[in-house]
């Protein structure tokens, strides 16, 4: 089914395979060369995944020859549409090339879409010096309410049958 999709130029599909194919899952030998073509032909399609992905492994040089501002760019494609997870590796580079105001930014933003490392990281950069205690507490409500939006009978009901092993 997921093939049908590349087949039809499906971003999100195609991203897919590319993880699929980074991490050799489902029967694929693991075909790191292949990910990063299959990711980048995802993000010119327009999938954020594929650009966090991307964003990934050209910063790091984990899969790819290392290339920051490669990563960094991919990363900022993906933050500027959302990408949460694009958003907090943002933070993350500002943070350690000392821009600690840039980081407590792209950070106050992720947290407040749900993602709790990056209310952690404010806590850790709070007590450090580098932001204050209005944008800890800011970071905080903007978390919580976040939560509270994506909360649901069904999302309850799915980490308990999680937690009691059901599926």
């Amino acid at each position: 089914m997921c093939q049908k999709r590349v087949n039809k130029g499906d971003a999100d599909a195609i991203s897919l395979q590319g993880y699929q194919n980074y991490h050799g899952m489902l029967g694929l030998a693991k075909n790191v060369p292949r990910a990063i073509e299959l990711w980048t032909e995802a993000a010119e399609l327009g999938s954020l995944e594929a650009h966090g992905e991307l964003g990934c492994r050209y910063y790091t040089g984990d899969g790819a020859e290392e290339d920051k501002p490669r990563g960094i760019h991919h990363w900022q494609q993906a933050a500027m549409k959302g990408h949460v997870q694009s958003r907090d590796s943002l933070g993350d580079v500002e943070y350690e090339n000392g821009n600690y105001r840039l980081a407590v930014q792209h950070w106050m933003i992720s947290a407040k879409l749900g993602l709790e490392e990056s209310l952690n990281a404010i806590k850790f950069v709070f007590k450090e010096g580098h932001a204050t205690k209005a944008q800890y507490a800011e970071a905080l409500l903007g978390y919580r309410d976040a939560v509270e939006e994506m909360r649901s009978p069904q999302r309850e009901e799915a980490k308990r049958a999680k937690r009691l092993g059901i599926y």
